[in-house]
């Protein structure tokens, strides 16, 4: 379980939303010094496949997903507290089976 944080200080944030499945995931992005970006996103219930071009973490911050990673038959459970990591050029689907799932996505090196 990783100490998730609870706010950032010192960094910019893109007001327009990341808006994707019809408005079911919403994020927006938020720049640090160093070139370092994140989003900040809510998942509402269902299912979604989404391709990376740099590598992820993504860190739930509140509710409860299930995950595949492309390539992959299982499955796995993250709750608040919990994150997961996709390798560059890859890909998951991300499902949320009722509530709302909230992240943070860190592109990773």
């Amino acid at each position: 379980m990783s100490a998730l944080p609870t706010q950032f200080a010192g960094v910019t944030v893109v007001t327009k939303a990341n808006v994707y499945f019809d408005g079911n995931v919403v994020s927006h992005t938020v720049l640090f010094a160093g070139d370092i970006k994140k989003t900040l996103g809510l998942i509402r219930p269902g299912s979604y496949h989404f391709g990376t071009d740099a590598a992820e973490r993504m860190e739930i911050v509140a509710g409860a997903c299930r995950v595949t990673l492309d390539g992959q038959t299982a499955t796995q459970d993250y709750a608040a507290g919990t994150f997961f990591d996709v390798p560059a050029k890859n890909g998951f689907t991300i499902a949320v089976g009722s509530g709302l799932c909230e992240y943070i996505c860190s592109f990773l090196a």
